[in-house]
């Protein structure tokens, strides 16, 4: 079968013409780069914020005009907001990339786009950030015993792994395979545990390399939020990557968070790094849910003896300083590890022992301040 190329997708595209419009999106510059993997044909179509609703037709029927044409196994057609002042037609830039494919490199977009308002997922009552400032605090892992923890609490619960370059979850939950696609481009989440699950994990080797830009990770993280059966949750934990970038900042602009928890070690240097964090989140005017000091002590293995390896106490204090609740110390054990490699989280591993009960009390804490704080009206934010 021959292979599709991006000139045959703009030939085709350049019989589209959106309503009201004399020429076709490709002339004018509607489209964003191509990407094509594996015959199937991904790009978004740049429209005016107020027109999107409108413009839907023209989106669905470009997406059937590629799927026409020889070699296309199928194609993946967005619609990216260009919400400029006083504009009523398209700028002719390059928008973000479309949505997330498994063996995907990525094109070169540009141009910085305005967000609206937050829009909630249905059937999600609650949507929670575990974060932290940098790598290797445990992130992941307090994430995964967290949302067993709700669970264990009773809560029904999702966990989605928003780290597109370094998704834990397949790993630390045992979960292989694709998950399914039904009507709709709707994706049904993975599950183990009774938890309800979905990673770039599942739809990429372990080994693959993400080179991808910003854009179209931010287009993967609202993918994989909005376009999965969720069902219905009491709340979904998202495991955010390490830092502030674009993974966090699409999180905080674009959907409305209950709050985000922050994960940090004792020492001096990881807590500087929560504060960047945390200090990301404030401005968004999430709400910052609290602290959780991991790896807040070693327990040796043989004789139960405690030492404080890392300082102890740091990220209390940091909680105490900054005014946010201080959420529990996990300490650093044995167990934690050998269950975290396993895949079989501590909290369902050993639900009556002692790190189990600290993960079911930060919970208990968490859960305590979501039902409290009301819904925050999102903040308009604009990227320059």
């Amino acid at each position: 079968m021959a292979e599709v190329t991006k000139e045959q997708v703009l030939e085709t595209l350049k019989t589209i013409r959106a309503p009201d419009l004399e020429q076709s999106i490709v002339e004018l510059g509607m489209v964003s780069d191509i990407f094509i993997s594996d015959g199937k044909v991904y790009f978004s179509i740049t429209v005016p914020a107020d027109k999107a609703t409108a413009l839907e037709p023209t989106r669905l029927a470009a997406e059937q005009a590629v799927k026409t044409i020889p070699g296309a196994t199928g194609a993946l057609v967005t619609l990216t907001a260009d919400k400029k002042a006083g504009t009523s037609e398209p700028k002719p830039t390059r928008s973000p990339a479309p949505h997330a494919h498994p063996h995907a490199h990525a094109p070169q977009p540009s141009a910085p786009q305005t967000r609206g308002a937050k829009i909630g997922v249905p059937g999600i009552g609650a949507i929670i950030a575990v974060a932290s400032g940098k790598g290797g605090v445990g992130k992941s892992t307090t994430a995964v015993n967290l949302a067993l923890a709700f669970l264990a609490n009773g809560l029904r619960v999702g966990i989605l792994d928003a780290d597109i370059y370094g998704p834990s979850m397949p790993r630390l939950l045992k979960i292989s395979g694709r998950p399914r696609q039904i009507e709709n481009r709707i994706i049904v989440p993975m599950e183990n545990y009774g938890l309800k699950v979905m990673s770039m994990g599942f739809l990429v080797e372990e080994e693959t390399a993400m080179i991808w830009r910003g854009p179209m990770v931010q287009s993967a993280l609202m993918q994989m939020l909005r376009e999965v059966a969720w069902g219905e949750l009491d709340v979904l934990v998202v495991d955010m990557p390490p830092g502030t970038g674009d993974a966090q900042l699409t999180m905080a602009q674009q959907v409305p968070l209950a709050g985000a928890v922050i994960v940090s070690t004792p020492q001096d240097l990881a807590l500087i790094d929560a504060r960047k964090g945390l200090n990301m989140f404030r401005k968004v005017e999430v709400p910052v849910l609290g602290i959780v000091e991991n790896m807040s002590y070693f327990i040796a293995p043989d004789t139960g003896a405690r030492y404080d390896i890392f300082g102890h106490g740091g990220a209390r204090l940091e909680a105490e300083r900054i005014g946010v609740p201080f959420l529990g110390e996990v300490p650093l054990t044995i167990n934690i590890r050998e269950t975290s490699d396993a895949g079989t989280p501590v909290v369902v591993s050993d639900p009556d022992g002692v790190i189990a009960g600290v993960y079911r009390d930060i919970a208990t804490k968490v859960w305590a301040q979501v039902k409290e704080k009301p819904q925050r009206a999102a903040p308009n934010i604009v990227f320059e």
